[in-house]
């Protein structure tokens, strides 16, 4: 093993996964399981579903669609960002 990288045990759904890591990504991992936990504890108690498989389903679609939402986010302020330093381009090449 890497000197950068831990073993860890991430608990998913009442289910251990071993895993390596590198050291800087570990809180993120660890948050990662978290929030999985949380939305499939959301899900249960909201749909009163208990079928492991459908929580989990539930939870990676509902990933995936937030996801989705923050690319198209990040293309809009991108295409903004663009067209702000063409502007800013525009008016230093005016003044010069």
């Amino acid at each position: 093993m890497l000197m950068d990288e831990l073993s860890v045990k991430i608990k998913i759904a009442d289910r251990e996964y071993p895993m390596k890591v590198k050291r800087k990504e570990e809180e993120k991992v660890r948050a990662a399981g978290k929030l999985i936990n949380e939305k499939i504890k959301y899900y249960r108690e909201q749909f009163g579903i208990d079928d492991k498989q459908d929580l989990l389903a539930m939870v990676a679609f509902d990933c995936l669609v937030d996801k989705i939402a923050d690319d198209e986010n990040l293309q809009v302020i991108d295409q903004t960002v663009i067209e702000k330093v063409n502007h800013i381009n525009q008016l230093v090449s005016q003044s010069l």
